[in-house]
This record gives structure tokens, sequence and C-alpha cells, in this order.
């Protein structure tokens, strides 16, 4: 029995790692909403906080 709950986990997590692996066309990399000068990540439209890189 706990050999066949063991099994059953390590499928669903076999599954759950297929779709990660999964991209969305027409999204950018990550590496891309980086800031160019800190390194910090950027969320919304303005610029960076450390003043850097300017957004639109």
């Amino acid at each position: 029995m706990i050999v066949k709950i063991v099994f059953l986990f390590l499928i669903a997590m076999g599954v759950m790692a297929m779709f990660g692996k999964l991209r969305v066309p027409g999204m950018k990399p990550l590496s891309n909403r980086k800031c160019r000068d800190c390194g910090r990540y950027r969320i919304g439209k303005g610029p960076c906080p450390c003043g850097g890189e300017k957004r639109g």
C-alpha cells in the first residue's frame, strides 16, 4: 500500500515538472525583466527605483 502511494506521488511530481517546463508564447524571459544597472527585478512600467534604466 505504501509503495503504491509513493509511486503515485512520484508520477504526480513528474507531471507537475512537465507542466513547469512549458513556455507560454509571447512572454519575455525573466532575465529581460531585470534592471541592467542594479540587477533588481522590475515590476510595472515605471523606471527602476535605482534611477538607472527607464522602462516604457
